[in-house]
């Protein structure tokens, strides 16, 4: 390995595997790249392209420090464990740890907007591993991602066929940002040579209401979307009432109070001046994904 040499965590996810076809793509040299992954079988296509596979299981720190070693700047791509006794802090602080162990001089970590006042409800989370980076001493790119646009196709797709949406997010506004903008930053703070602390917040550069949503939805489907304003009680109750898992039903109501108290209420250039380049809008998702809805 050489000092050009950079490391993707969780790389056999959605982000991680978008975010090794842009780094290919950009022209970096596959045996600069390590992808780690807890089934290393998943990523038999990127180890025949010539990618560095190793085992990693943040669950299990002693498999990190061979998996970490030579790498310069390490993506951490913070994992899906929000289910009810995950500890991602612990995780998250395991690489963060292994990362300095390898002699590592720069963390890219993936959070959300403003994680110490977020009302979402796996927002400790990435508080305590954001402060575990902090405290590493290396420097660091945290990249804060807005609600993900694809998460629309969760929820939108069933509204459509009720013709009504319930939400409990008021009039609060929210920006967006695609799955594979995020990826394209976390390549982006890989690629650079740049060894300054930032922390950016991803996001489409708009800002809109429920409503606003609904509204643009409807004019690209042609199909009629109504907005039910319903209290957080009322929406608890319902997806209860659907069969949803605890965990579940407060993480999907508290991102509305997210939304009513303008938690995601941010718009800036941040993604377009680490990038170069422009993200993709909220009306191009769902021209991209009409189908869908």
């Amino acid at each position: 390995m050489t000092d050009n040499t950079i490391l993707v965590t969780g790389a056999s996810g959605k982000l991680g595997r978008e975010t090794l076809d842009i780094l290919l793509a950009s022209g970096k040299a596959a045996n600069q790249i390590i992808a780690t992954t807890r089934t290393v079988e998943k990523l038999a296509d990127y180890a025949k392209k010539g990618v560095v596979v190793r085992e990693a299981d943040f669950n299990d720190p002693a498999t990190l420090d061979d998996a970490f070693a030579g790498a310069a700047r390490i993506a951490i791509i913070s994992t899906d464990a929000i289910d009810p006794g995950s500890d991602r802090v612990a995780q998250h602080a395991a690489a963060v740890e292994a990362a300095k162990k390898a002699g590592a001089e720069h963390l890219v970590y993936t959070s959300l907007p403003d994680p110490e006042h977020s009302k979402i409800s796996f927002a400790p989370d990435h508080l305590g591993s954001e402060k575990a980076v902090i405290a590493s001493g290396l420097a660091y790119t945290i990249l804060r991602n807005s609600w993900y646009q694809e998460n629309l196709l969760m929820s939108l797709p069933h509204a459509f066929s009720q013709g009504v949406w319930a939400s409990a997010a008021g009039n609060g506004k929210q920006s967006f940002i695609g799955h594979e903008d995020c990826a394209r930053a976390i390549a982006a703070a890989l690629l650079s040579d740049s060894d300054e602390n930032s922390i950016l917040t991803l996001n489409d550069g708009e800002s809109r209401t429920v409503e606003d949503i609904a509204a643009l939805a409807s004019e690209i489907t042609g199909k009629p979307l109504k907005v039910d304003h319903i209290s957080s009680e009322s929406l608890r109750e319902g997806l209860a009432a659907a069969g949803l898992p605890p965990f579940v039903v407060d993480l999907s109501v508290s991102t509305d109070e997210n939304i009513r108290a303008g938690g995601f209420d941010i718009v800036n250039d941040d993604f377009e001046r680490l990038t170069g380049r422009k993200p993709r809008s909220l009306r191009a998702f769902f021209e991209e994904n009409k189908a869908a809805f």
